[in-house]
């Protein structure tokens, strides 16, 4: 079964996601995954393991409170337009200033207050020196610190060697400005922290993003209306298809792939646990004992090229990636697109499900063994989704299929009959024909397993109610003022507790302890356990409003209440299923009944516990952010200073770090590459390079090049050019002369596709599937290089060089 790949999509509707995954369940692997590993995983890595949960804590909305706004990595006036009039509305009826730290002034930058330009991959480093100024001039909240922080005094002592020199040396900030950046954000509080895709798409992404969230615990704009960490998504479900584990490190609802995690929805599914981990391969461990790929991350999508090409005795997989389902992914949005070519043509089979071929029809050079499988588009079914802010909506069809498309809930189902698997898969989902299941049921069954992050009150009737009436929730607010959803929050954020018969209002602004748990209220998780080294690590003397429990409290278990005196408020139903699960070691993430989490919640308490936040992350390579250099960086000044990881195997595959590093490219390849999007494109942008109205817009594929570089490389603007990487691999686009980037960096968009290496491939395309604009992809020129975490590509940070064509 790991010898097939099953790669998902942010496109799935929730029901579609969940099915995935469990149908990858079924199938015997976790070699699954989809785009969100190469977007925002080292976001959901960095925020979950320093407060919890791996989300937006606030909601676009929520803004509109901000007193600052503080942009790094990210470009909203074109990646995220709309978000851009949130953000301008708290400038103007809060005069807040907008602060945008960034290598390119983008458009948003035109918005700002301060621009700050930055070398990129320097994201720790910049931050840390901001955070120099807030401890020097004492800035910082002392009392937030104390009483909801563990661990922000090793955080000083790493930000003690940031003085400002030192910073403007590896940065290229001025310490004054950032001395301006630091009080403005001390003098206008609360002020959020907005970030995308520029910070976490670097070998080191997961340190950049713990250091955004360092800051707003620095400053105590956590857990408050106008503050939090606004992380912006991209597709239209990836925030979903996340939450439902279209991940090949997690089961839905991040329970991860433990014994006990398998055990929780195999009683969800009320299948066999044997049974099911029978589906998976057994290989040996280092010691030669067996060891189950059930319990073992699969190859990420970021990598599963190399599952292609890798020598299989240097990976933790039985045998090579044999075959590759791309079900609505973008291949063009991946690095190393000329390796990935070789490892098309090496598969047996490659099956793309899309309503578009993709690039994947065009990219490689085969005659035989691939297949395109018609899905509808969004317009085509229905199913609720959820946004960046965590909150659901329903989406109705509008047409019934087209042609020979098919949904793809239905092409799934038609797959589990093939395999055999249909009447055990959907055991506990009604069906509207042998081969339609009933979406609502499909989200009824995730509703009845996914407790970690409160996907449970969410019913599909009450996603609809709340659609129906949009007009009775406030703009700001997001609160219903009235009408049948009175008091909800809309969409019901997640965690939205217990079942929907509980009518929880849903959760607006995570870790806000002026809100009833109740009521939206929320603490931090208590994740991490108790104590730490002798320290206390959960939050002292704060609480949400009204809480029974009036101090810190680990998560709730059977035991605990029974400790507390509680458990009698236990139905008798609620304490049957409870006994059958684990009695009293039962917890409020695997308790099915609800009862735990329901009784927890009848008290004020959060089901997950009151904790302090952690600003050292132990588990993870570097428990203290630290300021790395890029694999490929022009500055060798610093690598010794500042060197990257050792090379190490982890996701089945070995991961070369130093190796890369070590090797000096900056002679040949002396400017810095990053990559970004445009307003008119989306991803890899196939469907939306096939609207003509989109296409008009943006015609051409370019770079953008400082203008003292160009007239240096003698390089005009609107002239053809070569940008090539340092692993060899280079595309032919149009010359932009701008001085949006500065001396020494280049920038490529990344939507485009059709073109490779200077030669057009729209006569591969299948007749009449060819979108209006081709182009070179960014990513051919784009280079090796994953995050220590999670894998994430490395795609803002890398060398190329350019001459004329």
């Amino acid at each position: 079964p790991d010898s097939v790949y099953w790669l998902g999509s942010a496109k799935h509707s929730n029901e579609q996601a969940y099915m995935f995954r469990k149908f990858a369940a079924y199938w015997g692997t976790n070699n699954v995954d989809h785009q969100a590993r190469i977007c925002h995983s080292t976001t959901v890595a960095g925020v979950a393991n320093t407060w919890g949960y791996g989300a937006m804590t606030n909601s676009y909305n929520d803004i509109h409170n901000s007193k600052a706004i503080f942009i790094i990595g990210g470009n909203p006036a074109e990646a995220h337009p709309v978000s851009l009039l949130h953000l301008l509305k708290a400038k103007e009826q809060n005069n807040a200033p907008i602060i945008v730290c960034d290598p390119r002034f983008t458009r948003t930058a035109a918005h700002a207050d301060e621009y700050v330009r930055f070398r990129p991959g320097s994201d720790v480093a910049l931050v840390w020196g901001i955070l120099w100024h807030i401890f020097e001039n004492g800035w910082e909240d002392k009392e937030f610190i104390r009483t909801r922080v563990w661990g922000m005094d090793q955080i000083q002592e790493e930000v003690r060697k940031w003085n400002p020199e030192e910073v403007e040396r590896v940065t290229g900030a001025p310490g004054e400005q950032l001395e301006r950046v630091a009080r403005t954000m001390a003098n206008n509080r609360p002020g959020t922290v907005i970030w995308c895709m520029g910070g976490t798409q670097h070998s080191n992404g997961n340190n950049n993003t713990r250091a955004y969230c360092i800051l707003q615990l620095a400053l105590g704009n956590m857990g408050t209306s106008g503050g939090g960490t606004n992380i912006f998504r991209g597709h239209c479900n990836v925030q979903g298809a996340t939450d439902l584990g279209v991940l090949s490190h997690t089961l839905p609802g991040y329970y991860g792939l433990s014994a006990g995690a398998w055990a929780h929805w195999a009683r969800v599914w009320e299948e066999d646990g044997d049974w099911l981990k029978g589906q998976f391969d057994v290989i040996k461990d280092a010691a030669g004992k067996d060891k189950s790929l059930q319990n073992l991350t699969g190859i990420p999508v970021s990598r599963w090229i190399d599952g292609v090409l890798e020598d299989p005795d240097n990976m933790d997989n039985p045998d090579k990636v044999r075959a590759m389902v791309l079900w609505g992914h973008a291949p063009n949005s991946q690095t190393r697109l000329k390796e990935m070519k070789t490892a098309m043509e090496q598969l047996d089979m490659l099956v793309v499900v899309d309503p578009y071929p993709t690039v994947s029809a065009i990219l490689h050079d085969r005659t035989d063994g691939v297949y395109l499988l018609p899905a509808c588009t969004q317009f085509e079914t229905r199913g609720s989704v959820t946004a960046s802010n965590r909150s659901f909506q329903w989406r109705d069809k509008v047409v019934d299929p087209l042609f020979e498309s098919l949904p793809d809930h239905v092409i799934m189902a038609k797959f589990l009959n093939k395999f055999g698997w249909a009447d055990r898969f959907f055991r506990n989902i009604e069906m509207d024909d042998p081969e339609t299941p009933n979406v609502e049921s499909v989200t009824r069954e995730f509703n009845r397993g996914m407790w970690t992050i409160g996907y449970t009150g969410q019913s599909p009737e009450r996603i609809k109610m709340h659609m129906e009436n949009q007009h009775t929730f406030d703009r700001t607010t997001l609160q219903a003022i009235g009408g049948p959803a009175d008091g909800d929050y809309y969409g019901l954020p997640w965690p939205s507790w217990g079942s929907a018969d509980m009518k929880h209002p849903g959760t607006p602004n995570l870790y806000d302890l002026s809100k009833r748990v109740s009521e939206g209220g929320l603490t931090f998780r208590a994740r991490f356990g108790v104590e730490r080294d002798g320290d206390n690590m959960l939050a002292e003397g704060v609480y949400s409003k009204d809480s029974d429990i009036q101090d810190g409290y680990p998560e709730f278990t059977m035991q605990m209440l029974i400790d507390l005196g509680w458990d009698n408020e236990l139905t008798a139903a609620e304490r049957s299923v409870i006994d059958g699960i684990a009695g009293v070691k039962t917890n409020w993430k695997t308790d099915l009944s609800g009862g735990i989490q329901r009784v927890a919640i009848a008290h004020e308490c959060a089901p997950f516990g009151n904790a302090k936040a952690r600003a050292v992350v132990w588990t993870f390579p570097d428990p203290v952010p630290v300021h790395r250099e890029p694999l490929y960086t022009n500055r060798r000044d610093l690598v010794e200073d500042y060197p990257t990881y050792e090379d190490r195997k982890f996701y089945r595959l070995p991961t070369m770090y130093a190796s890369i590093q070590k090797q000096d490219f900056s002679k040949e390849y002396p400017m810095i590459l990053t990559s970004g999007r445009l307003v008119e494109y989306e991803g890899g942008a196939d469907e939306s390079r096939s609207n003509p109205w989109l296409a008009e817009l943006q015609q051409d594929m370019f770079v953008e090049i400082n203008t003292r570089d160009a007239n240096n490389l003698g390089v005009r603007d609107g002239a053809q050019v070569w940008v090539e990487g340092p692993e060899g691999a280079k595309v032919k686009v149009m010359a932009m002369v701008t001085e949006r980037v500065g001396e020494g960096v280049a920038f490529m968009p990344f939507h485009f596709g059709g073109h490779l290496e200077g030669v057009d491939l729209r006569d591969k395309y299948p007749d009449g599937a060819d979108p209006f604009v081709l182009g070179e992809s960014s990513n051919t020129a784009q280079t090796y290089g994953y995050d220590s975490v999670t894998q994430m590509q490395e795609t803002k940070a890398t060398l190329c060089k350019i001459w004329t064509a």
